[in-house]
Parts: C-alpha cells; structure tokens; sequence
C-alpha cells in the first residue's frame, strides 16, 4: 500500500546473520526467493494485499548480505529461516518458495511442522535440479561462479538498458518453451527490474550443487499447493509431479502461461494469484 516502506535489516540468529526485508500487516508469509535473488526480491510479491499480509522475504545463505558459512544444505538453511523467525516472535508463517528456494522450503516444512502454517512451491524446485553434465550446469558455472558472476551481471544489466528487447527476448527463451514472439512492453520492463535486482554472489552455485531432500519430503504434513507451469524451461514440470506423488496434503495447479517459469509476469499472472490467494485464505 501506499506509504509502506521495505525495512531491510541484518540481525544475528543463534545460527550466524542473516538479511531480511519486511512490509505489511496480517498473515505472514515468509517467502524463499530463487536463484540469482535475495531480500529485494519484488516479483514474486505481486499480488499480495500489504493490509492483509506480511511479506517478509529473507537472502538465503550465500545471497545479499546473508553468509553462506556453515548454512550450505537446506536443511542448515532451513534451521537458519527458523532462527529468524523466532527473532521475529512469530509461530508460525505461511511458506511461499520460488524456483531454487524449494528445497529450503521442503526440508523446513519436513522439519519444523510448527512453525509451518501452509507451503506454496512456485515454479520449484523439489529434487536434484542440474546434472553436472548438461549444458546449462556447465553454462551457470562458466557465468555465475562467486570469481565471475559480478562481472556477468554488469554485462547483463548494461545490456538491458541498451538493447532491452533484445535482453528480454533471450531471457524469455531460458523461462517459457512457448514459441519466441514479440513481447508486451510493460512484461518487458517487469523482467529488467528483476534482473536489475540480481547477484549471484557464492548462492547460485551452492544451489546447483545441492542434492534433493528425498527423505524430508515424505515428512511434509502441512496444506501445500504446488503451482508450476506447463511451459516452465527452466525448471521441468516433473519437480512439481514428484512433489505432489511425495507430499501427501498436496494440490497441484498447473499453468498454460505465457511466461511458463516466471508466471509472475503477463496478463495470464492474475490467474496464478488468485489461486494462491485462495489456498492461503482456506
């Protein structure tokens, strides 16, 4: 709402430190943000009513201001979000994970059931994501390693405020497998935001290093809605088929969308929030 302001923060857990952002009053929602992301994540927040919600979205380990230090698996990232919740004096959150962040978010509900309201996995990931012999692995590593990514970035953002379409263009070809056409210029400009925002810092390459949480999922008692694109090419649609045949208290919801793995962008989006409005209120 208007006249809210985000209020960063880094404050030390019994864990080590970690970054957060906060707005908003009501029910809160602690969201784990994707690759390349951390606390200034804004996309993902689209949608939510600040009067009838707290977004409070951390930088995962190795994100932001956020160290990676000993907090390298998802479940030592997870016990990491629960040290700031408790910082925060809440008892339980609602758990809303994008793309990478889903592997935190299963090991937390897995392990700390109390402290887990519901669980939104969005375009998710939920087992081993990248083979160490595919070519994206191989691409992620060259370009986003902790030595590089910096420089990859500035070369991105530069890019994007040359040649915007352009940028966007070879963007969407990494999210959507629908067919490459021209593009609304208001989704062009939603995606450049984000990518403004982004720094891979030593976050990325642990994510694309971490095994899946098989033996957590099973654990996963709470509410769940699976919401993930039929048209997802950065993360196939079968992370959200092994979830739902793995998390017994699930619903999956599966897009046609334009944007495939950012569904947060396009004119097809309000679909997505109105199904995720909907299972937060039941």
């Amino acid at each position: 709402m208007r006249g809210q302001r985000y209020a960063v923060e880094v404050v030390e857990t019994p864990l080590g430190w970690i970054e957060y952002c906060s707005i908003g009053n009501g029910i809160p929602v602690v969201f784990l943000h994707g690759g390349h992301s951390n606390c200034n994540e804004r996309l993902s927040l689209k949608g939510f009513d600040r009067e009838k919600y707290q977004l409070i979205v951390p930088s995962r380990p190795g994100y932001g201001r956020t160290p990676l230090d000993n907090n390298r698996t998802p479940l030592e990232a997870a016990a990491l979000i629960a040290g700031l919740i408790n910082y925060l004096g809440l008892e339980s959150v609602v758990l809303y994970a994008i793309s990478a962040g889903g592997l935190t978010a299963i090991a937390f509900a897995g392990s700390f059931p109390g402290m887990t309201r519901k669980l939104i996995l969005a375009s998710a990931v939920t087992k081993e994501w990248l083979n160490k012999n595919e070519r994206m692995y191989r691409v992620a590593s060259l370009m986003f390693r902790p030595a590089i990514q910096g420089y990859s970035w500035t070369l991105i953002r530069a890019m994007s405020r040359l040649f915007p379409s352009i940028t966007a263009k070879q963007f969407y070809r990494q999210f959507s497998s629908v067919k490459p056409h021209p593009l609304e210029k208001r989704d062009r400009h939603e995606l450049i935001a984000a990518l403004n925002r982004y720094a891979s810092n030593e976050g990325f390459m642990n994510d694309i290093n971490q095994q899946g949480v098989d033996e957590m999922i099973a654990e996963v008692n709470c509410p769940t809605l699976i919401i993930h694109s039929a048209h997802d090419h950065s993360v196939p649609i079968d992370h959200a088929l092994f979830a739902r045949e793995k998390i017994e208290n699930a619903r999956l919801e599966i897009l046609k969308n334009e944007w495939g793995h950012l569904f947060w962008i396009g004119s097809d989006s309000e679909e997505a929030f109105r199904k995720i409005e909907q299972f937060i209120g039941e």
